[in-house]
């Protein structure tokens, strides 16, 4: 909002302070503490319309004037709007000046020079326009406000204004000049830092429409994969169908989290696992899952092959923990120490005496699971859960880390502890 000077304390009332422009060494120091003052506001803050009223602020504290306004060049109208003032009142913002000779404004947008004016000017040409008469104008000072990009073009002007007659000099003229081009600086780094923010959003919601439109076409393999199963008379044949529909299903479900991640590139494993567990509750029967799960992000290149190995897990626990009965499969995942430690357990049969899971075996889901823990450099345990059943500890470092301290693909079972083969 636009204030009269009074209002503001933080800078000075326009007053012939004695001493000040006769102590012109003085007056040249305060004007380079200005610059400096608006240079550091200016890159505090992304927003436009605080650039430009500090901007009309400083500009009249620099040449210790009452009156100062920031101009926009309207190209549509060739007008130059008032988008900022000091000394003003509001209603400042609703004036424009034309983009011709009669004002100083437009003769300084024009030319590019700056233009020191009274009131009237034996020639008449610049004659001040109504409102800064109003005001009881006498002089004042306008220059262009390039813009500081690669771009060039203009942005409009900026005018400081005075009751005194013959208040402005060519320094005060060089000073003025020196600080539009910091304010140009200024706008043009806020307008590509916007441009900037349009492009990223635009590729973020590119990527996100690509993920949309992954875990649809996944969704319909999937269609298709249980109207096969329907279709055939193969128990072998349905089961193998409904596998491959899960894991798909899978995969599919990672893409709609990726789009819907509240950070593109990365998976909110928390919300993840819980829609997970709701999808699979369909297909577990009687079997409850019960999930848990710390809030933690992991990056897109983790997703898939996590998501598969938990399906694979999960999968497993349904098929194998309770023969001819039904109970709960525990699922969890913890943030322990930059280490993302996923667990499914159960308290059912558990595994065979003398299992040992580095043996070669011919279950697809069994090879999926080495596989899907080498792709990922993660370490994985089972043993005997307490008091009965099996538990399944996938570990793996989440945390940036040199890569030589990274573990290397582990598979391993504790074998004292394990009882019963599913």
């Amino acid at each position: 909002m636009l204030r009269h000077q009074s209002q503001d304390t933080a800078f000075p009332i326009f007053l012939e302070r004695a001493g000040v422009r006769n102590d012109m060494r003085s007056y040249r120091l305060i004007q380079q503490s200005v610059l400096a003052e608006f240079s550091r506001a200016a890159l505090q803050t992304r927003d436009i319309h605080v650039v430009l009223q500090r901007a009309a602020a400083l500009s009249a504290k620099g040449l210790n004037a009452p009156f100062a306004m920031v101009m926009e060049f309207v190209a549509d109208g060739k007008r130059l709007l008032v988008r900022a003032g000091y000394g003003w009142p509001s209603s400042v913002e609703q004036s424009s000046f034309v983009v011709d000779s009669t004002s100083p404004a437009g003769r300084a947008f024009q030319t590019g020079q700056a233009i020191i004016t009274g009131r009237a000017p034996p020639d008449g040409r610049f004659e001040i326009p109504g409102l800064p008469v109003d005001r009881g104008i006498k002089t004042s000072i306008s220059v262009r406000i390039d813009r500081g990009g690669r771009g060039g073009g203009y942005f409009g002007v900026l005018q400081v204004d005075s009751p005194a007659p013959s208040r402005f000099d060519e320094a005060d003229a060089a000073f003025l000049t020196e600080f539009a081009d910091i304010v140009g600086i200024a706008i043009e780094r806020l307008h590509e830092e916007t441009r900037l923010r349009d492009a990223l959003d635009h590729q973020a919601m590119l990527t996100r429409e690509m993920g949309h439109r992954v875990k649809n076409s996944l969704s319909s393999v999937v269609a298709m994969l249980r109207v096969q199963a329907f279709g055939t008379d193969s128990v072998e044949a349905k089961l193998a169908l409904g596998e491959a529909g899960s894991r798909v299903a899978a995969i599919a479900q990672v893409h709609d989290h990726l789009s819907r991640a509240s950070q593109i590139g990365f998976i909110d494993v928390d919300v993840f696992l819980i829609d997970f567990c709701k999808r699979l509750q369909r297909v577990a029967g009687a079997h409850i899952l019960n999930c848990d799960a710390h809030p933690i992000r992991l990056s897109a290149d983790h997703a898939v092959p996590l998501g598969l190995l938990l399906n694979e897990l999960v999968s497993n626990a349904v098929k194998h923990a309770y023969p001819g009965q039904d109970g709960p499969i525990d699922i969890s995942a913890r943030d322990i120490d930059g280490c993302l430690q996923l667990s499914v357990s159960d308290q059912g049969a558990g595994l065979p005496d003398g299992f040992d899971i580095d043996q070669p075996r011919t279950s697809l889901g069994f090879r999926m699971i080495k596989g899907m823990v080498q792709q990922l450099r993660g370490h994985l345990t089972l043993s005997a859960n307490q008091p009965t059943g099996t538990r399944v500890l996938f570990e793996l470092p989440i945390l940036p880390r040199n890569e030589a301290v990274v573990p290397a693909a582990l598979v391993t079972a504790e074998r004292p502890v394990l009882e019963k083969a599913r």
